[in-house]
């Protein structure tokens, strides 16, 4: 186990940290405000490998790993925890047509997705499936060299903006066996969007449904055989999981950064409020936990990249700590800054805002403990 960086780990982390820095913090409350979908921002993350961090290098990746794709994405979320995880949600996307498709789609899409001249979305939820994601109800009906697709996808982030959309649907009948994967592009006939979402956080990327009726989506689009999209989908879902964790902790750690200046600057009764124990005690707590955090990710990324067996249980673990752990610290640092908190200029409650949705997605905080209890009880027979 890693416990400590080398020098290339440290290069990359502290290039998207300079790259954070420069492109996106100033500018992250002014798109949560406008509701702002950067796209030329990402491009350029993308010019320095950011669009295909472990994607194949033939095709344009970086061919990176997972333990270097958390060090990333905790940089960017330090500038804006939405802009982190869109640029993760696509690589998502990306790397499931990397590992899943023929060397045609591979060469078909991924040198633009890795420049991010094309944008994907990962399309899995529905209104009816949530949690239970085996049970969507998409349909697509083979007729020749096509699918025919009716159903609905539902908080699809991207959606509307996107070119690509790799999307679970049912092929066969109930259960994962019958799910398959296409890969849809987003102006074909047939494919429309709902409104954009009105959202508690998360302003700076469009977040919409996506509507099948009677669209054509042509067979050579699947990503591997017929029934194999579950397994697809959560193959997806292990890195998702870790990236999803990483940028809560870099929204949680930008946080605790501001709290830890205001405290050394406001005073009350006659002190810096940095000189209250109470205080001290409540931000070394919250360090302890970040970095607690930190390493477990470190950890599960490792197992992921090395393909252990306990690589899914321990991606739920780290999602489920981190993103906790995340949403707690950056709630700790607004009650820090008192009233100031509560205003958007601080950028405090704008962060909180952004990570409560961590603990819902990429599989709610509930599933993540399913996953584990079950793999304990599995054990334990």
């Amino acid at each position: 186990m890693q416990f400590a960086l080398n020098d290339d780990q440290i290069a990359v982390r502290d290039m998207a940290r300079a790259f954070a820095a420069e492109r996106i913090a100033p500018f992250a409350l002014t798109w949560d405000e406008e509701k702002f979908f950067p796209v030329d921002v990402m491009r350029e993350a993308a010019a320095l490998g950011i669009g295909g961090i472990y994607i194949r290098d033939d095709v344009g990746g970086s061919a990176l790993t997972r333990f270097d794709a958390a060090l990333i994405f905790e940089a960017l979320a330090g500038g804006c925890p939405t802009v982190s995880s869109f640029i993760s949600i696509h690589n998502m996307a990306a790397w499931m047509i990397d590992a899943y498709g023929s060397d045609e789609q591979r060469h078909k899409w991924l040198p633009r997705l890795c420049t991010m001249e094309l944008i994907a979305s990962y399309a899995l939820t529905e209104p009816g499936s949530g949690s239970d994601a085996a049970a969507l109800g998409t349909r697509a009906v083979r007729d020749g060299d096509h699918y025919v697709l009716n159903g609905q996808k539902q908080f699809i982030s991207g959606a509307g903006r996107s070119d690509l959309y790799v999307a679970m649907v049912r092929t066969g009948g109930n259960g994962p066996s019958g799910i398959s994967t296409l890969v849809i592009e987003g102006d074909t006939p047939g494919v429309s969007f709902g409104a954009n979402e009105r959202k508690m956080g998360w302003n700076a990327q469009p977040t919409r449904a996506v509507i099948f009726e009677n669209a054509r989506v042509p067979v050579a689009n699947r990503l591997g055989d017929e029934g194999i999209g579950f397994k697809i989908a959560m193959a997806g879902l292990d890195g998702g999981r870790l990236n999803i964790a990483a940028c809560s902790l870099g929204g949680a750690q930008s946080a605790l950064d501001k709290a830890l200046a205001y405290t050394r600057e406001r005073k009350a009764f006659g002190k810096r409020l940095d000189e209250f124990q109470a205080l001290q005690f409540r931000l070394a707590d919250m360090a302890i936990e970040l970095e607690a955090a930190r390493t477990f990710l470190w950890r599960a990324a490792a197992a992921l990249d090395r393909k252990d067996p306990d690589a899914t249980t321990l991606c739920a673990m780290a999602k489920r700590f981190g993103t906790d752990v995340g949403f707690e610290v950056a709630n700790q640092a607004l009650q820090l800054h008192g009233g100031y908190g509560y205003l958007s200029e601080y950028g405090i409650e704008k962060i909180v805002r952004d990570l409560r949705v961590h603990q819902i997605l990429e599989g709610t905080n509930e599933i993540m403990r399913l996953i584990v209890a079950r793999k304990l009880i599995e054990g334990a027979r």
